[in-house]
């Protein structure tokens, strides 16, 4: 038989199938599955979303081919979005539109990075990351951050990880896997250190829409104008319940557009036009509903807070937006057997620490998809478990 890309095949595998798999293998002893180890929204689009949709859809110019970078009307909407947030100028010229967030980085990763060079990386990881620079040949440097300090990466420690070949660093905050939302002062320290070596700041922003309302802006990075080091990915998908859609952004100066199109030419032509169409309309006409759920995924937060208040066999090490990072109590145990007792015995999804290169005491929690009921019975499950 041929062989296969060794890049690939040295990159891992995706974690969450084989969570699912043992989902699929719960009674029901202990009520409804929850399903823990995927960020998705509890709720569904809104009414008006959807019929934007299914009429976007329905109409000629959706099946026909649009531009690379994505459909002008909504790279103007989340450059002006983009411009109010941050209080800062970006124009539609810096912005690129993507299938998912997902794609945003690899896209970032394979314009900025080549096969030999190497991006630094805080650990835990969010896996698909690890993964994408694997499969492109890039070193995933791991930058590790503990539960001492809240998992916030720490600058000293990235600044002794350079060398020639670092091409950049990532850093996702709010964080995926941990939770951990890091402070603006830090955000703008890691910029400086980037600008200093001549590398590029990739900051994945993804659950920002879900940030407490004091934190809306989440750093002030472009409030001087857009640096020639930075690079913001983003997703539409969770701020207007749409994941199916595959919608992301990529936000740049001018100078690394022409590269980012360059990729995109050659992995999506051009996203698909639908959704694009409808969230262009939705930047500026679901303001509130976006508010109402910022400030429902935030009560969530604080319900989850909480309820660990009240498990002292588990410790809450890092908790934000869409998930908990929680030490277990089960000692030297491995996190993989404790995710699997939980899903089969409990009925309750997790991911183990080691899925995001993290240790193995701890367990990531993705609560976002459960009702505040739920977390009452995430609560019951994990002390019967304990």
């Amino acid at each position: 038989m041929p062989s296969l890309n060794p890049l690939l095949l040295d990159s891992g595998s995706p974690p969450i199938p084989r969570v699912q798999a043992w989902g699929r293998a719960y009674s029901g002893a202990r009520g409804p599955l929850l399903n823990l180890c995927q960020a998705a929204p509890a709720y569904p689009p809104p009414p008006a979303m959807l019929e934007k949709l299914a009429e976007a859809a329905g109409s000629p110019a959706a099946a026909t081919y649009g531009v690379i970078a994505g459909d002008e009307a909504l790279r103007e909407a989340y450059a002006a979005e983009v411009s109010a947030l941050y209080g800062g100028p970006c124009a539609a010229g810096q912005v690129a539109i993507t299938a998912g967030c997902n794609m945003a980085f690899f896209v970032a990763a394979m314009a900025i990075a080549g096969r030999g060079d190497a991006v630094i990386v805080p650990t835990p990881w969010y896996f698909n990351h690890g993964m994408t620079l694997g499969m492109l040949g890039i070193e995933a440097r791991a930058l590790p951050c503990g539960a001492e300090r809240g998992f916030i990466p720490e600058i000293g420690t990235a600044e002794a990880l350079l060398d020639e070949r670092v091409r950049a660093i990532l850093l996702v905050t709010p964080n995926n896997p941990t939770g951990a939302i890091y402070p603006p002062e830090l955000i703008a320290e890691f910029q400086a250190l980037c600008r200093r070596r001549g590398i590029w700041l990739i900051l994945d922003e993804t659950y920002r829409d879900f940030l407490p309302a004091e934190r809306a802006r989440p750093h002030g990075l472009v409030e001087g104008g857009w640096p020639d080091n930075l690079v913001q990915l983003y997703s539409f998908s969770k701020s207007f319940a749409i994941p199916g859609h595959r919608l992301g952004a990529i936000a740049g100066p001018p100078a690394i557009m022409p590269a980012v199109t360059q990729v995109l030419d050659n992995v999506q032509i051009c996203p698909a036009r639908a959704g694009q169409m409808a969230v262009a309309w939705g930047l500026g006409a679901l303001g509130d509903w976006r508010a109402e759920k910022r400030a429902r995924t935030n009560e969530r937060v604080e319900a989850v807070r909480a309820a660990f208040g009240r498990l002292p066999a588990w410790r809450l090490d890092a908790l934000g937006t869409y998930f908990a990072y929680v030490r277990h109590p089960f000692g030297a145990e491995a996190a993989w057997s404790v995710a699997e007792r939980l899903a089969l015995e409990h009925g309750m999804m997790v991911l183990p620490g080691p899925a995001f290169a993290g240790a193995d005491t701890h367990l990531r929690i993705a609560f976002a998809n459960l009702d505040i009921s739920a977390i009452g019975a995430l609560e019951d499950r994990l002390a019967g478990a304990a």
